[in-house]
């Protein structure tokens, strides 16, 4: 693993849907992000490490 997706994991604990933005731009995953957050925050915490981990 290279620095950046070390870092990019940190923040998706920390601000998951910046994480989502910085990995994918502004399109679908970030809005299911923004949603998941709001309901609880848990889910969009798994959601953004999910994506930030896919390739």
């Amino acid at each position: 693993m290279d620095a950046n997706k070390i870092l990019l994991i940190i923040l998706a604990i920390l601000l998951p849907p910046v994480a989502v933005f910085l990995k994918k731009g502004v399109g679908k995953d970030l809005l299911i992000n923004i949603i998941l957050c709001l309901l609880f925050f848990l889910p969009g915490v798994l959601h953004a490490i999910w994506v930030v981990i896919q390739d």
